[in-house]
């Protein structure tokens, strides 16, 4: 680890993501003890300028933060955190994050990996808390047979739409085949991180294409 740069309060700059979605979820500050707090115990400590103390983040809200992995920046005066956020919300405000006050946007915005969070969460609270007329629960009631017919249509659909050369169309049939994969997914106790890290590691790997076989590569 390269020598952190502590100001002259003794603290550093921390910026906290979603370790899956890459989500900016809040700013802190940490000192070297809240450093040493965070790295033994893999929760998230923080110094809070406020109340000049030692902040274990959720101790008070439920809301705490499993840390995946720290690193420094360039200049080794700022920190990452990539954390599992627990409870869903990161901010005191009961937001996911702090950052939701937007001042300006330049041009359009095509979306972001952070919706497949969103979904899969949506899905899961479906699926740990079922409401009356939910398709989710529909699906999810009806079991594997039935969602794995609805993921086949949807993904012929998707196969229509290109073939018709409709991109409108064909977004649309893979957001459809997208929630329907998703809803497999939980239905076998699975979510979409388990497909991410096959994927990452076939990317390791060298693998390309989903039909390679994931090798090592030859040195």
């Amino acid at each position: 680890m390269c020598e952190l740069k502590y100001n002259a309060d003794g603290l550093i700059p921390v910026i906290t993501t979603d370790a899956v979605s890459g989500e900016v979820l809040m700013q802190a500050y940490m000192n070297k003890e809240a450093l040493d707090k965070t790295l033994e115990s893999g929760d998230a400590w923080y110094w809070s300028r406020s109340r000049q103390k030692l902040w274990h983040k959720g101790e008070e809200s439920g809301h705490f933060q499993k840390v995946k992995a720290v690193y420094a920046d360039c200049d080794c005066d700022c920190l990452l955190l990539k954390v599992d956020q627990v409870g869903g919300a990161a901010c005191h405000t009961g937001e996911r994050s702090c950052f939701f006050n937007e001042i300006k946007t330049f041009g359009e915005r095509r979306g972001s990996l952070s919706v497949l969070r969103i979904l899969n969460d949506t899905i899961r609270n479906r699926a740990d808390d079922p409401q009356e007329g939910s398709y989710t629960n529909y699906l999810l009631d009806k079991g594997k047979e039935k969602i794995c017919k609805k993921v086949g249509e949807e993904a012929t659909e998707a196969v229509i739409a290109a073939m018709k050369e409709d991109n409108g169309e064909l977004a649309g049939e893979i957001a459809d085949l997208f929630y329907h994969l998703f809803v497999l997914m939980r239905s076998r106790g699975m979510d979409y991180t388990d497909v991410l890290g096959v994927l990452e590691s076939r990317h390791a790997c060298g693998a390309d294409t989903p039909a390679r076989e994931a090798k090592p590569k030859k040195k």
